[in-house]
């Protein structure tokens, strides 16, 4: 999708563009789920929570477990389920 991505956008200055996923979760101040790729089914809770400023999650695919985020420390809201 990065190909496609940079052949509209180009190399706009406000957007940064990363080779892994973890790569883009250096800073970030939220992750944001719109996608149910494989890359993104089981990440690395420890990791994931060390890159981010502040763990926090919007899940669009309620790809995760919200129980298990919470025991791992991680701020989680799957769009579109009863918290």
């Amino acid at each position: 999708a990065m190909t496609e991505t940079k052949r509209i956008f180009g190399e706009e200055p406000r957007l940064a563009y990363a080779d892994k996923p973890m790569d883009a979760l250096e800073g970030a101040d939220a992750l944001v789920i719109v996608t149910e790729w494989k890359a993104y089914n089981s990440p690395n809770w420890t990791a994931l929570k060390a890159a981010m400023k502040e763990p926090v999650i919007f899940d669009g695919r309620n790809m995760y477990e919200p129980s298990l985020l919470v025991e791992e420390g991680i701020q989680y809201q799957g769009i579109g389920r009863q918290t």
